[in-house]
């Protein structure tokens, strides 16, 4: 897929983030998981438990300086499920490979499903919509499209997934939807690109708290 048509099929990205994170991510960009690790300078048993294995619940994270965090879960990665349909990777290589990357949901349906899971649901969620052109333009050598939802292994006979799930833009079959986009490791200049942000209860649009001027 040529940029042309990833940026006229799908114009506009959204990315979830914990309710209330708005000023971090202005501060801090957007992180992953394994990128806000190093900003917190976590290390270790804590790292290891975070960034290598599932995530039953909301991690906490502290730092002197950067103050709090939270970590999203990753409660629809079933263990069992993940095993059986992962190739040519572990689990703890598949937790690795997903926690260094920056995720956006390709389409406002699979956001609406997202927002409406049983696990966000009922708590307020935060939206940004993040125009596609312009952060293609600064970061398009850094991105990788996924055809699955990569985070998940609920569904009845799960996706096949491994180190070919992710490819970069060029190597992306025209004929293959783009379920996620993904920017490694961080997107700390977020706010260039984004057009609006609001809160969200599962699949209600509760208000617009900032919308890009112009």
């Amino acid at each position: 897929m040529d940029l042309e048509r990833l940026t006229s099929r799908y114009p506009v990205l959204y990315h979830m983030a914990e309710d209330e994170s708005w000023e971090s991510i202005r501060t801090h960009g957007l992180l992953s998981t394994s990128a806000l690790l190093d900003r917190f300078e976590v290390e270790g048993e804590e790292r290891l438990a975070i960034e290598s294995a599932r995530r039953p619940g909301i991690v906490r994270v502290e730092h002197p300086e950067h103050g709090v965090a939270l970590v999203r879960d990753n409660k629809p990665m079933q263990e069992k499920s993940l095993e059986k349909c992962l190739l040519e990777m572990t689990p703890r290589e598949w937790y690795e490979h997903l926690n260094r990357r920056v995720f956006f949901w390709a389409t406002e349906e699979r956001l609406l499903k997202h927002l409406n899971a049983k696990g966000n649901r009922d708590r307020l969620q935060l939206v940004l919509e993040v125009d596609t052109a312009e952060l293609l333009r600064r970061h398009s050598e850094r991105v990788t499209l996924s055809p699955i939802n990569s985070g998940a292994t609920f569904a009845l006979g799960p996706a096949p997934r491994g180190p070919d799930t992710f490819r970069r833009i060029a190597d992306h079959p025209d004929g293959k939807p783009a379920v996620e986009l993904a920017v490694d490791h961080a997107v700390p200049d977020i706010t260039d690109f984004v057009v609006s942000v609001s809160r969200w209860h599962g699949v209600e649009k509760l208000e617009e708290m900032w919308r890009r001027p112009g």
